[in-house]
């Protein structure tokens, strides 16, 4: 049987054009959470920055969250622009003691996302400690097609990074209920807060980061404001 999983949802400051300052936030974020898996918003690294350059994973940037992580034994889920094979991807990095990789690239871009990243090819699960982690970015999680093919993965928890406006939060709860009960699985939204996309329509976000169980029921949220974190200890779902 699978034991516990401690899991945080962060909604670090970005500090625009600072890639090591944003990820010195991911590092405090992962340590203030001392979790076995940390989920990170949408862009989290870069902000909500449709044309910040690609984050090679062997940029510098990378090694303060590979060094919180390898002191908590911590997997970090980060949104960060990335590119193959001269395709940029809405991408999301796992982060551990041993670096970074790309596990996920976001499938239903939206607006001015489709001038500057290529889709990705469609849901996928990680595997932390043998439970399997169905992942998703912002508007993924409202296509019931990517809903169901996540849940056809036979996921333990949901975990997606979003970006939103403050008055779309119902929306974003609302989603986080329908993922939860389509996969049967508790669901991790971190949402990110504060001005994390200025020029692309995000003076403001909604934070609101939260864990739900199966049922959809909010176990633990975050206020509004930029830095902070919730924690939820998930025991196994039986049988």
């Amino acid at each position: 049987m699978m034991a516990p999983l401690r899991v945080a949802a962060a909604q670090p400051a970005v500090v625009h054009g600072d890639l090591l300052a944003t990820a010195a936030a991911h590092a405090d974020a992962v340590r203030r959470a001392d979790a076995r898996l940390v989920v990170f918003p949408e862009l989290s690294l870069t902000g909500y920055v449709l044309d910040a350059p690609a984050v090679a994973l062997d940029d510098p940037a990378w090694d303060p969250l590979v060094a919180a992580c390898a002191e908590h034994g911590t997997t970090a889920l980060v949104g960060a622009p990335v590119e193959e094979d001269g395709r940029r991807a809405l991408g999301v990095v796992a982060v551990d003691g041993t670096g970074p990789r790309v596990v996920y690239r976001k499938v239903h871009l939206y607006g001015e996302e489709v001038d500057h990243f290529t889709a990705g090819p469609g849901p996928t699960v990680v595997d932390v400690d043998g439970w399997r982690v169905g992942l998703a970015v912002c508007r993924d999680t409202g296509i019931a097609e990517h809903t169901a093919g996540t849940a056809a993965l036979g996921v333990d928890l949901y975990a997606a990074g979003v970006v939103d406006e403050p008055a779309a939060l119902p929306v974003i709860r609302s989603r986080a209920v329908t993922n939860a009960l389509a996969c049967a699985a508790p669901v991790a939204v971190a949402s990110a807060a504060g001005p994390v996309g200025p020029r692309h329509g995000f003076p403001q976000t909604a934070g609101g980061s939260a864990v739900h169980d199966a049922d959809g029921e909010v176990l633990a949220a975050a206020g509004a404001e930029p830095g902070e974190v919730v924690v939820v200890d998930l025991e196994p779902r039986r049988g």
